[in-house]
């Protein structure tokens, strides 16, 4: 029983907490791209860099109140800047839909137009991103490191395997959840929220409604900023920030939109999760694992790890190949793709 426990507690500690703060990470990205699908009906590449300039701006703050003697204790110094990333964030991306898309809404441009659009958004900001911060990683998590530490855990459990629990994987886990909460009420329960889903759902009959398409995109990109600056900051904080690595979000974030349906925000919830799982789990080394369950004071010769860390974003994209090949829809029957 006690092998037993130690396998779970080493699954645990390497797997699900893990699994689970990455997934809400992605939970956060996949629902502004699915916002923007469903809403303003193109894939918007340019939101692992709208995710970048909001981390950017949480770290420059955090710098600024770090030098300025501010903090929150235990808890990180940048929760104090994230509203401030909101809102750089936000006037970005509304000065972008001014300055670019508005145009290819007026003129009715096909989807794929705005796709390859948002690519050229997409260089630019992480041109500007990179002249901003450089290309340097970036540490910017204070506070409190853990919850608990594996030698706490032992000793509390008396068990030979520890468990540990960052601050910022339990900080990611209940923002997502709030910030969650919050969106559905919005779009759920408000007036404004209603006439983004009526938007969404038929654009002409929402028209002749007297819903102003204006309004409901000015409101979606600001939704959108508030997302992306949120997981992108969390991210950053799990992580390190990484200029770079916000691009190569792209594929785990889209595929979790994707594989939840496009269009649906429960969908893109799901999503996040199943792609997290999926990528830590494939990747993950079980040696120690089969170790505690094997027969006793036998181990196995090699990792018994499925495929090496380095292919990691290879699962995201073979289960969006997957879905895309057999449900085009997601497990939520979002739009076809």
């Amino acid at each position: 029983m006690t092998d037993l426990l130690n396998a779970f507690v080493a699954f645990s500690n390497y797997v699900l907490v893990p699994a689970t703060a990455y997934g809400a990470q992605l939970a956060l990205g996949a629902l502004g791209v699915t916002l923007i699908y469903g809403i303003l009906r193109f894939s918007n590449f340019a939101h692992g860099e709208t995710m970048a300039f909001g981390a950017m701006v949480s770290v420059l703050l955090t710098g600024l109140f770090q030098s300025a003697g501010l903090s929150l204790g235990p808890l990180p110094t940048a929760l104090l800047a994230l509203p401030f990333a909101i809102l750089a964030t936000a006037a970005l991306v509304l000065a972008t839909d001014r300055v670019v898309y508005k145009f290819y809404r007026r003129v009715k441009a096909a989807p794929v137009m705005l796709v390859i659009v948002s690519m050229g958004v997409m260089f630019i900001l992480n041109g500007l991103t990179r002249m901003f911060v450089g290309t340097d990683d970036r540490q910017f998590a204070d506070g409190e490191r853990f919850l608990f530490t594996a030698p706490e855990f032992k000793a509390w459990s008396g068990l030979s395997e520890g468990l540990a629990i960052r601050t910022t994987q339990a900080l990611t886990v209940i923002t997502a959840v709030i910030v969650v909460a919050i969106l559905f009420w919005f779009l759920n329960r408000t007036r404004t929220g209603k006439s983004m889903r009526a938007y969404s759902d038929n654009e002409d009959l929402a028209l002749l409604s007297g819903i102003n398409p204006e309004r409901v995109v000015m409101v979606t990109w600001l939704i959108v900023a508030a997302l992306a600056a949120v997981a992108g900051t969390l991210y950053g904080l799990d992580k390190k920030f990484q200029p770079i690595v916000y691009v190569h979000l792209l594929l785990p974030i889209f595929a979790s939109a994707i594989v939840g349906g496009l269009g649906s925000p429960i969908g893109a919830i799901a999503g996040g999760f199943v792609v997290a799982f999926s990528e830590v789990t494939l990747t993950y080394a079980f040696k120690k694992v089969v170790g505690y369950i094997g027969p006793e004071g036998w181990s196995p010769d090699g990792l018994v790890q499925l495929l090496s860390t380095d292919y990691k974003f290879a699962v995201s994209f073979a289960i969006l190949i997957i879905v895309l090949l057999f449900k085009p829809t997601g497990l939520f029957k979002g739009k076809s793709v």
